[in-house]
């Protein structure tokens, strides 16, 4: 088994090779992917070295102490947080081969073709159809709230391949290759001015079988395997003490007493505590993962960081009174990445109302914390052996 002093070791032979001083962030991310050194638990040839996955901060730490360049995973979170786990799970070796390596270093931006608006919050009942024609198949259809989109190289996406089986079946997984044509990014401006989301239109594109993951028909359970690891990236993401937004409102309380009530102290305590909660109990599911697969568990912790951004953005803004209500910028952009702390009160607290839509709603992760971590029973789901085609629409 791999061990930390060996891990340090070929660190240090990393940067030895390749000084990050001297050597171009690419290249020297390409090299780190290809000593192992990239995510530590995944095979050998494929960026790991198949060590125990807390083994990777032992990494982190002797490249962040030499300046090594990161692959900046808020830009690319979703090929690091949701499509990487799937390919490394359902993918064949040709495509991890393929789809690994660029995916780690940011060369190739990944999007996500799940939601679509004739489904809502009901994933299982979309509407987009592949329709197999010799060696590929013919998607037609239409998806929304994609983030990315348009930076995007790949997509995960599913698929309808058999409308005559109940919704859960019939489903099935490809990696769509966003530069063809029949593929249209539309922005979906939000409530903030920006359009970091994306409405996509999907008309007569061309997926060749090899980039199906899964068996046909068996969409639904490779999609688990995305959908557990989002809620984990969303809502178990590594911060420090006061990270995040509780760090901003905590901060300006500090440095500006004049803003303080006695309300406004409670609320903040109550807050503080919840997120520290929240942060801890991100720490104990991550040492879960390294012993296995994210589980229902990661749909508490993204519930959570749903409910208290919303509630802390809510705090900040009534403490900074008539100031909170001022607004930065409301200029159409369309950025490459969402950044809670980089911009004013007002956009956290616009911004986050999407946190309890975004990677599952809050209604359907709390049925899965009820059902699958509490062990609650089931809601009635009447629809559930009826045919896809059959469903009133």
């Amino acid at each position: 088994m791999t061990t930390a002093a060996e891990l340090r070791r070929r660190t240090r032979e990393l940067l030895a090779a390749h000084p990050p001083a001297d050597t171009d962030r690419l290249d020297f991310l390409r090299a780190r992917f290809d000593a192992g050194l990239a995510w530590v638990h995944y095979p050998e040839g494929l960026g790991g070295l198949a060590a125990p996955r807390a083994l990777q901060a032992v990494v982190d730490a002797e490249l962040e102490a030499a300046g090594a360049p990161g692959n900046d995973p808020r830009r690319i979170g979703i090929g690091l947080g949701m499509a990487a786990p799937t390919v490394l799970q359902y993918g064949t070796e040709e495509q991890k081969r393929r789809l690994l390596r660029p995916l780690w270093t940011g060369e190739e931006v990944w999007c996500q073709l799940f939601s679509e608006p004739g489904a809502g919050s009901d994933l299982a009942a979309l509407g987009t159809r592949a329709v197999r024609d010799g060696d590929d198949w013919v998607v037609n259809g239409q998806k929304v709230w994609t983030s990315s989109a348009h930076l995007a190289r790949w997509a995960i996406l599913i698929a309808r391949t058999d409308p005559d089986v109940p919704k859960h079946r019939g489903i099935t997984y490809f990696v769509c290759d966003m530069s063809d044509p029949g593929v249209e990014v539309r922005p979906l401006r939000q409530i903030t001015g920006e359009a970091e989301f994306n409405e996509v239109f999907l008309t007569d594109v061309r997926i060749p079988d090899s980039r199906r993951l899964g068996e046909v028909g068996d969409g639904w359970r490779v999609a688990q395997t995305t959908l557990n690891n989002e809620r984990v990236a969303i809502g178990g993401t590594p911060v420090p003490r006061e990270g995040g937004m509780i760090g901003k409102v905590a901060a300006t309380w500090r440095e500006r007493p004049g803003l303080r009530t006695h309300d406004t102290h409670q609320r903040l305590l109550g807050l503080w505590v919840e997120a520290e909660v929240a942060r801890l109990t991100g720490v104990r599911l991550r040492q879960q993962l390294a012993a296995g697969q994210p589980g229902p568990e990661g749909a508490g912790m993204k519930l959570t960081f749903a409910r208290l951004n919303q509630e802390i953005s809510g705090l900040e803004v009534e403490l900074l009174a008539e100031e909170g209500l001022l607004y930065d910028d409301w200029t159409m952009r369309r950025p490459e990445l969402v950044d809670f702390t980089g911009r004013d009160a007002g956009y956290r607290y616009l911004r986050s109302k999407g946190n309890s839509i975004e990677g599952g709603t809050s209604e359907v992760l709390l049925n899965i914390v009820a059902e699958r971590v509490l062990g609650l029973p089931a809601e009635p789901r009447t629809d559930k052996d009826v045919a896809w085609k059959d469903l009133a629409r």
